[in-house]
């Protein structure tokens, strides 16, 4: 039986182990896709927030060009606690809502948030909060499971203390996101959705899963949007 957990209760309880996961498909990819659409983007001297951040698995990337900031947040006290001793000194901040009203307007340059966006219920309230607080002319990378894959039954699982634990998520469809960031003025410049192929078939063998991969095979599983704040108001 799979338990299912809010976001702050689940990662709390996974940070410990997080940054411990050879073979996830998901990080995998994501890892992959980010770094694709973070080859787009000019970090060096510039503001960036880490919305989601998690123990800052995409830290080392991002410090190696050099920002000016670089800020993260979650909702999990237990990763940025995690975060933290990875990173000394770092600026982090625990989320308790998306107002983000501690957060000066047109602060940042960059945003990105990976694998977070299901977890959020109101996301045409973030969307708002997130376009406030980027520049204009500001970039964002987002990524995420992907929400066919979740329609689908698709889940985010860990294990704990020999317990199987599922993060409760919200479905968002890419066109409504789109729609939410188009309203707050923010522009999509790129977008990379990875579909399940036998590419990836190694990864169900390994967890003897070949069932799940049969099903998933060739669907969406996660996808990677590049976004630009219009400059032209």
């Amino acid at each position: 039986m799979v338990v299912e957990k809010t976001a702050e209760d689940a990662y709390d309880l996974w940070a410990e182990t997080y940054d411990n996961q050879p073979g996830n498909l998901m990080i995998d990819l994501d890892e992959v896709i980010f770094s694709t659409l973070l080859s787009e983007v000019s970090v060096s001297g510039k503001k960036v927030a880490d919305i989601g951040c998690g123990t800052g698995r995409h830290w080392e990337k991002i410090f190696l060009q050099q920002p000016a900031l670089l800020k993260g947040f979650d909702v999990s006290e237990g990763m940025l606690k995690k975060l933290k001793r990875k990173f000394s000194g770092s600026s982090v901040k625990k989320v308790t809502d998306n107002q983000f009203v501690d957060e000066a307007d047109e602060y940042f340059d960059i945003i990105v948030s990976t694998l977070t966006i299901a977890h959020i219920e109101n996301m045409g309230e973030a969307v708002c909060s997130w376009s406030r607080m980027l520049k204009n002319g500001g970039e964002m990378i987002i990524t995420d499971y992907h929400p066919a894959l979740l329609n689908d039954g698709g889940k985010r699982t860990f294990r704990h203390d020999q317990q199987s634990l599922a993060i409760k998520n919200f479905v968002h469809s890419l066109e409504y996101l789109e729609k939410m960031f188009h309203q707050n003025d923010l522009v999509l410049i790129s977008k990379i959705e990875k579909r399940i192929d036998d590419s990836m078939k190694h990864y169900y063998v390994r967890q003897n899963a070949l069932p799940t991969f049969e099903k998933f095979k060739g669907k969406p599983v996660v996808y990677g949007m590049h976004l630009k704040k219009n400059d032209t108001q």
